[in-house]
């Protein structure tokens, strides 16, 4: 039976994170492995993130996001970059509709200026063309980089504060949360890494504060449908204390004593 058929009678998680962020690393090194360019590494991934996309919403996650294309990419060699835009746009035209009918919602984060006016374009119709979906939603970061996302916040916060719309007094983390990529979504639970590295590459700073991470040595397009059902599994595992201890979390929830 193939990983494909094995997907198709998943059953959902129990304890599955609500929202689920990948780094999506090892192309590159997959490719040179097999003595191929590294775009190839690249058009390989893809299937990953049809299968990454398969088994979270099977699984009951609410939101995807992968992180495609970082602010630090473009200082790659400039065939490589005119290689990856040509597949995001390609990957754009094809999976569309794919998203649309398993109802699955397409989100942009990132700075699209340094995009072409073409890409831009198809960035814009696919999420129109999801708005409604609801089953899951799937976050593409591109170009975007933690330090852009807390600066563009902290910018637009000062421009309302400057505009008389904002004291600095009502300045504080729920405010910036407000304007943060991914404010108006669940923080994310688990941060999957492929690769073998051990670090975060400026993604998602403000997001990971309290976010589990899981790292694999699979590089990704290894990484397919059992590799993400394991690591959902391994945090339906873990217990999440958010400061309190281990006991305080594990006694039971005592009853609200009613007054009057």
């Amino acid at each position: 039976m193939s990983e494909t058929d094995q997907e198709t009678d998943m059953p959902p998680l129990a304890g599955c994170p609500r929202h689920v962020a990948v780094i999506m690393d090892g192309n590159n090194r997959w490719a040179r492995a097999r003595g191929q360019r590294g775009i190839s590494g690249h058009r390989a991934g893809v299937k990953s993130v049809r299968a990454a996309i398969e088994t979270c919403g099977k699984s009951g996650v609410e939101v995807l996001t992968l992180f495609a294309f970082s602010s630090e990419n473009w200082r790659r060699p400039d065939e490589e970059v005119s290689a990856l835009m040509t597949l995001f746009l390609r990957s754009l035209r094809k999976e569309v509709r794919r998203l649309r009918d398993n109802d699955i919602r397409l989100s942009f984060i990132g700075s699209r200026e340094r995009f072409s006016h073409t890409l831009q374009e198809h960035m814009a119709r696919a999420e129109q063309e999801t708005a409604h979906c609801g089953s899951m939603e799937l976050v593409i970061a591109a170009d975007y980089g933690g330090h852009w996302d807390v600066a563009q916040a902290s910018r637009r916060i000062a421009q309302e504060v400057a505009a008389g719309r904002l004291s600095p007094d009502e300045v504080d983390e729920n405010l910036l949360q407000r304007y943060i990529s991914l404010g108006d979504r669940p923080m994310p639970d688990l941060l999957i890494r492929t690769g073998g590295e051990q670090r975060i590459s400026n993604f998602l700073l403000w997001q990971f504060a309290y976010t589990e991470f899981y790292f694999s040595p699979l590089y990704w397009p290894d990484f397919q449908h059992t590799a993400m059902r394991e690591a959902l599994a391994d945090f339906a595992g873990r217990q999440r204390r958010f400061g309190r201890t281990g006991e305080q979390v594990a006694e039971p929830a005592m009853p609200q004593r009613q007054y009057g």
